[in-house]
């Protein structure tokens, strides 16, 4: 099922769910709430490396260079670019709760997407959302810091899940603090 404003907002209150720092009334949509763009960006530098090697012990992180943009300053996402980044609010997820992270249509309508894949957040999440933003227009778009980049939905599970995420042994990407890139290669074995 998933949650009305006034679940999610009654969900806040029993700490069900939690989001820091506290959002404004004009963050909450009917079901959703809309989380901001946060200053740090990851982009891969293909210059510097022709491909990505799943089989490579390096981390995809050290292909990757990190961008700090000041506030008011813009990160400029060329057509057919690649970049991770970071929501500035941080969301803690109880037991028998799932988060679904969702594009905004305004954004989607000039190409702009924020996820790929990856917009279920487990119940027990713990940490901020990396987005996978991505430019499918032709034409180049200046996002800002703060502004509402995703929206965030909620669904109440029939019963708390046996080991939330945050205490599954091998979870890659509980309590992060910026956007990191996929730890995939840790999973790809070498053929003997």
């Amino acid at each position: 099922m998933v949650l009305s404003d006034v679940d999610i907002r009654r969900y806040i209150d029993m700490g069900k769910i939690r989001i820091s720092p506290a959002l404004p009334p004009e963050q909450f949509g009917s079901c959703s709430v809309d989380f901001r763009l946060g200053s740090e960006f990851s982009i891969f530098e293909h210059s510097r490396h022709a491909y990505i090697d799943l089989r490579e012990k390096s981390a995809i992180q050290d292909i990757m260079r990190t961008i700090h943009v000041k506030a008011g300053e813009p990160f400029i996402l060329q057509p057919r670019e690649f970049a991770l980044a970071i929501t500035e609010e941080s969301l803690e997820l109880d037991d028998d709760v799932l988060g679904r992270l969702e594009g905004r249509s305004s954004l989607g309508r000039i190409g702009i997407i924020v996820h790929g894949t990856a917009g279920l957040f487990d119940p027990g999440w713990r940490g901020k959302a990396t987005l996978e933003l991505s430019n499918l227009g032709i034409m180049p778009v200046a996002l800002y810091t703060g502004m509402r980049i995703c929206s965030f939905t909620f669904e109440q599970l029939s019963s708390p899940v046996s080991i939330p995420y945050y205490k599954k042994a091998g979870n890659k990407y509980a309590g992060q603090t910026q956007p990191l890139a996929s730890k995939l290669t840790a999973e790809v074995g070498h053929s003997d």
